[in-house]
């Protein structure tokens, strides 16, 4: 359908809309027009993903001015996702307007280890061998040699790119990952490099959040992003925790041996140089008095190895004269990580600020700050300079050097804390150093002061007020949504006492009550006698739900359980988990029904959809607080109350809800879908607990829903099952949807 919106034409694939899709589409347009970021709240199972792609793309048809549309997921399956709802989007505009005007370039971009298509560098199983296996077959110095001794290996597919394929653009059209794939080995080009070198003519662009939040990884693939562009951070609830991560480094004695590994041989391969090569040693320094910028011109294969940290202008200024020349820096860093060894070796608690951290360093090492500043930096300009393929074998010294960057270029939101071990397990020895960004603010300026317009989006931002303080922004638009329903096919349950009426809770105190322990295993025992299909469950932690799976196995519950329904169980391990869940969707395919244990703020849980009769109920048992023993918790919470006046128990309280809301939202994605959700913790009854839930799940909690026993709850969900078994009316599943002809009634309206 093609209808209008205060003067701009949309396109959009589908012959009806849902009315929040409209209502969101006229507040994004709102955003684009002022030039600004916004914040918007979208109803899971509501098409938020054609719903930004339909306006944005419109608009640019509109505004040829606009550069591109960059779009941020945190997964592969989520980028695969964006990018067919992009085709069927690309194919109807080409019908209504012409393939010429709806001329269109969108890739999605990914790590080699999804775009090689090398036969045997593919075939390796980690991510950092298909790096290290492409970089050896594709290094300028590799290529040279090659060029005279024919037993020397390369990458054909590389070959053939750099012949044809960096002079030739890709023919318009959407192309996904496997696409590339596909057009790579039909031409004989390499996918990985193509993708690189198009996404500056692509009209959209589709990858990862580092991308952009990551200087390590932004400083090569977005630096050419014009300020013209539309970025979209989708499913982007926990984006301040993806800022914070960005800028931590974590050290432990295995990084620093490591890295001591790395610096001998660096030694020895510098040694090697001055005997063959000194003039490469020579003009490296000569280039450093310029800046490490001049490192970072690079073209082709090589600039996987220029990773700017710093901002351009420092990059442009000289590398002090300490670090300039290459056995001086590998002296310079073979005292700093003296320094840090020292550090590592104590029996207490030590926490400090950069400021602090950066001078005792200087006394007692001799470390200018400046020079640990430009580290990271110089060391790939070293890496570069020596011909180093085998960048794999230089992480940990490359994971010193991101540390020591970071601590001489940051003096504030960040706090450097020494633990010798985890308090949760006090008799096991484990040092750790811990530089630990506190504002997530840091990651993010730069592409709010960069970019014209930041769509930060998701169906689960509530309580959505929060975002603009701990991001530090001014968004020109905040909206959340609720969901326009034909039936009530959504059940949220707030659970707070068992059958025997007594209350239940994960609270600290109360979590390894037996009698909580009891009522919770009785409550899904109850309800995987009742509920067909699929149930998930999640737990506040890995460690609460193997000591409750424990206690359920002895109280011969989890017996009783796997009568009824099949059990699947989330672990730490990716592959275990990943075929967990195919057994469990296979169980639930053939009607045996399964039972799915997780965990908040683990995989399952960010990414993976329950819909349909994968998931009929979701139990939230427990409200999901982070470690409030953590020091690096309590060093934010001190930081975000200084800083931001944010309360450490209004932030506790919003991230707890943020995950609780994002566990149980899995159970529907769809409005044809229908599904339950229990929040079973007294604590959910309190109105600041329960008034932070999205709104579309608010809407739908019924005051006779609150304050439930077991009995009560078993009884609302055979009541609900029953009803979504009756067959729903077509007529009046259409009242939520708006049709062309609706739209140009609406548009007609004098008010409108």
């Amino acid at each position: 359908m093609k209808f209008v919106i205060e003067g701009l034409t949309v396109y959009f694939p589908y012959e009806f809309i849902y009315r929040e899709q409209y209502a969101y589409m006229v507040e994004l347009k709102h955003a684009l027009d002022a030039r600004g970021h916004c914040l918007l709240e979208m109803p899971t199972g509501t098409g938020k993903t054609i719903t930004l792609l339909s306006l944005i793309t419109s608009y640019q048809l509109a505004n040829p001015s606009l550069a591109k549309l960059i779009y941020c997921t945190r997964t592969v399956h989520e980028m695969e996702k964006v990018l067919d709802e992009l085709r069927r989007l690309h194919l109807y505009q080409e019908k209504e307007i012409g393939s010429s005007r709806a001329k269109i370039l969108a890739l999605g971009l990914s790590s080699r280890k999804n775009l090689c298509i090398h036969p045997v560098v593919s075939s390796e199983t980690s991510r950092e061998s298909v790096d290290a296996g492409c970089r050896k077959l594709t290094a300028s110095w590799v290529r040279a040699a090659a060029e005279t001794n024919p037993d020397i290996e390369t990458c054909s597919f590389y070959q053939g790119y750099e012949k044809q394929g960096s002079e030739q653009p890709l023919p318009p059209g959407v192309y996904t990952l496997h696409d590339l794939r596909v057009y790579g080995r039909q031409r004989g080009w390499c996918p990985y490099f193509l993708a690189r070198q198009m996404i500056q003519f692509a009209n959209v662009v589709v990858y990862n959040y580092q991308y952009l939040l990551d200087p390590k990884v932004s400083g090569i693939i977005s630096k050419e992003m014009q300020k013209e562009c539309i970025v979209v951070f989708d499913e982007a609830h926990n984006i301040d925790n993806v800022c914070i991560e960005a800028l931590s480094v974590n050290l432990r004695q295995n990084n620093l041996d490591g890295a001591s590994r790395n610096i001998h041989k660096l030694n020895q391969i510098i040694s090697r140089f001055k005997e063959t090569d000194a003039n490469r040693l020579r003009q490296e320094y000569n280039r450093l008095v310029e800046g490490l910028a001049q490192q970072g011109n690079l073209h082709g294969s090589d600039n996987w190895l220029a990773n700017p940290v710093l901002p351009e202008d420092i990059l442009r200024e000289a590398v002090p004269g300490n670090i300039r020349r290459a056995e001086h820096f590998v002296a310079f860093l073979q005292r700093a990580v003296q320094y840090l060894r020292e550090r590592l070796d104590t029996d207490t608690v030590v926490k400090e600020g950069p400021v602090s951290f950066t001078t005792t360093m200087s006394t007692a090492a001799g470390l200018d700050q400046k020079a640990l500043k430009f580290c990271y930096d110089r060391l790939h300009s070293l890496l570069l300079t020596l011909e180093v393929t085998e960048i794999d074998e230089f992480l940990h010294v490359q994971t010193v050097c991101n540390f020591l960057t970071l601590v001489g270029t940051y003096t504030r939101g960040f706090s450097i804390i020494i633990e010798p071990y985890d308090e949760r397990m006090p008799h096991i020895p484990d040092p750790v150093l811990q530089l630990s960004c506190l504002d997530a603010s840091l990651a993010i300026k730069p592409v709010f002061d960069r970019f014209q317009s930041v769509v930060i989006t998701s169906g689960t931002l509530s309580p959505i007020d929060l975002y603009p303080r701990l991001l530090n922004f001014n968004p020109v638009i905040i909206h959340s949504f609720t969901m326009t329903l034909t039936r009530d096919c959504l059940c949220p349950m707030i659970l707070a006492r068992g059958s025997d009426q007594l209350p239940v809770s994960s609270k600290f105190d109360m979590r390894s009550d037996p009698g909580v322990v009891r009522n919770y295993g009785r409550l899904l025992l109850e309800m995987v006698a009742t509920v067909p299909d699929g149930v998930v469950c999640f737990f506040v932690s890995y460690s609460y739900m193997d000591g409750i799976i424990n206690s359920w196995n002895e109280m011969g519950i989890l017996q009783e359980v796997m009568q009824h329904k099949l059990v699947f169980i989330e672990t730490q391990d990716y592959v275990e988990t990943t075929l967990a869940l195919e057994n469990f969707r296979q169980a639930c395919d053939c009607g045996r029904g399964a039972v799915f244990f997780s965990v908040a703020r683990g995989k399952v849980a960010e990414g993976i959809d329950f819909d349909r009769h994968y998931g009929r109920l979701v139990i939230m048992f427990g409200v999901p607080f982070q470690y409030t023993l953590s020091k690096i918790l309590n060093a934010r919470l001190e930081y975000l109350r200084d800083t931001f006046q944010i309360k450490e128990g209004d932030f506790l309280t919003f991230d707890a809800v943020r995950q609780a809301a994002q566990c149980v939202g899995r159970v529907i994605r769809s409005k044809a879908d229908y599904g339950m959700m229990i929040f079973a913790d007294k604590r959910y009854n309190l109105p600041n607990k329960r008034n932070k839930l999205p709104q579309w799940i608010q809407s739908q909690l019924r005051e006779e829903h609150l304050n439930l026993s077991t009995d009560m709850a078993v009884h609302i969900a055979r009541e609900f099952l029953r009803r979504m078994a009756q067959p729903s009316d077509p007529q009046v599943s259409k009242s939520t949807l708006l049709s062309q002809e609706d739209l140009e009634k609406m548009a007609a309206m004098p008010n409108f």
